[in-house]
C-alpha cells in the first residue's frame, strides 16, 4: 500500500507534532530533587532546589528522602532526578573497591563519572572542594600548644609519650580502612587508656567527648565536614598521606533530565566550587547547633555569594 504525496506530508506532520507535544510535556515537568537524610544531606538538597527554582528550572522537592542505598536506589529507577552523593561513595556503588583513585579528589570524580555513565547513563556534575571523610580531630588548644595540623604531627606526638587520648567508636578502633590504616601510615599504636570506645557510631557523640574533656578525651573521631566541630572548637587533623578515600559532594543526575535542561551543569558548577571544608562546616553548625531551618541556611548562603538575589 502507497500513500499519496499529501498524505505523506500530513502523516509525517502528525508524527513532528505529536514528537513535539511529548518532548514539551516532558521539558515541563519538574526536575525531582533529592537528597540524603543527613544535616548535609538536607543542606545540599536545598541549595540545588534553590538554585534551580530562581534560574527557571521548575523543581519539586525529595530533600531527606532517607539514606544512602534508598537515595542512590530513587536516581537508578527514575524516582528521582538528582540528588548530592559523595565520590568516596562511588567506590562500593560501582564496584571499584581497590582502585587507589578515591584516595585523590579529582581522580575519584574522574573515575566515578566515567564508570556511573558507562554503567547507569548517570552524570556526575562538578565536586565541591571538600572532603566529608572520617578524620581525627583534636581540640584546637591542644593541637596548638603541641604544634598539630596534620596526622603526621599526631603520630610523632604520640610516639614520643605526648598527651592524647582518642573518643571514637569500636568499629572506627577496629575496622581495618579506620584507626588501624591511620596506625600503620603514621607509624604509632594508643594504648588502650588512650582510647574512650563509645557505643554507636554517632560523631556528634565522640565529639562532645572532646569539647567537654569526658575522661581525659582530646580529640574525637569525626567527619570532616561536621558542623560543630569550628564551633566546639575542634581542628581536623589533615591526612598527607591519603589513608582515607576522599568523600568531595558532587551533584547527580540522569543523562536524560539533563538533556533536556543543560542549563543545571552551569547553575551548580559555580555553587559547589564554592563550597570547600569550612564553609561546609559553618553551614552544617547552623543546622546542628543552632537549629536552623536547613532550607532557610541554604537560602542564607546563596544569597551572601550572589547566586539568589
Amino acid at each position: 500500500m502507497f500513500l499519496s504525496r499529501p498524505l505523506m506530508r500530513r502523516t509525517f506532520l502528525m508524527i513532528g507534532i505529536g514528537l513535539l507535544v511529548s518532548w514539551s510535556a516532558q521539558a515541563g515537568e519538574p526536575v525531582r530533587v533529592g537528597s540524603k537524610i543527613d544535616t548535609e544531606g538536607k543542606l545540599l538538597g536545598n541549595i540545588i532546589l534553590l538554585a534551580l527554582n530562581a534560574n527557571g528550572i521548575k523543581t519539586e522537592s525529595k530533600v531527606s528522602l532517607g539514606n544512602t542505598k534508598i537515595v542512590r536506589t530513587a536516581l537508578l529507577t527514575g524516582e528521582i532526578d538528582l540528588y548530592p552523593e559523595y565520590t568516596g561513595n562511588g567506590a562500593f556503588m560501582l564496584g571499584a573497591e581497590k582502585s587507589p583513585a578515591w584516595r585523590d579528589l579529582r581522580a575519584g570524580y574522574e573515575l566515578a563519572r566515567k564508570m556511573d555513565f558507562e554503567k547507569n547513563r548517570i552524570v556526575w556534575l562538578e565536586p565541591a572542594n571538600a572532603n566529608n571523610t572520617w578524620v581525627i580531630a583534636v581540640r584546637k588548644d591542644h593541637a596548638t600548644a603541641n604544634q598539630l595540623r596534620t596526622m603526621a604531627d599526631v603520630g610523632r606526638h604520640i610516639a614520643k609519650g605526648g598527651t592524647f587520648k582518642l573518643a571514637a567508636s569500636a568499629e572506627f578502633m577496629e575496622r581495618t580502612d579506620a584507626m588501624p590504616a591511620f596506625q600503620a601510615a603514621y607509624g604509632f599504636k594508643l594504648r588502650a587508656d588512650q582510647v574512650l570506645v563509645l557505643a554507636g557510631g554517632d560523631t556528634a557523640v565522640t565529639i562532645k567527648a572532646a569539647a567537654e574533656k569526658t575522661s581525659g578525651v582530646n580529640a574525637a573521631m569525626a567527619y570532616g565536614t561536621d558542623g560543630p566541630l569550628a564551633a566546639l572548637g575542634l581542628l581536623v587533623m589533615e591526612d598527607p598521606k591519603g589513608v582515607q578515600p576522599v568523600y568531595a559532594p558532587a551533584p547527580l543526575v540522569r543523562e536524560e533530565v539533563l538533556k533536556r535542561h543543560p542549563a543545571i551543569a552551569t547553575i551548580l558548577a559555580p555553587i559547589f566550587k564554592s563550597l570547600d571544608g569550612p564553609t561546609l562546616q559553618m553551614l552544617n553548625a547552623r543546622i546542628q547547633l543552632e537549629g536552623q531551618d536547613p532550607r532557610k541556611v541554604a537560602s542564607g548562603y546563596l544569597q551572601s555569594k550572589g547566586f539568589l538575589k
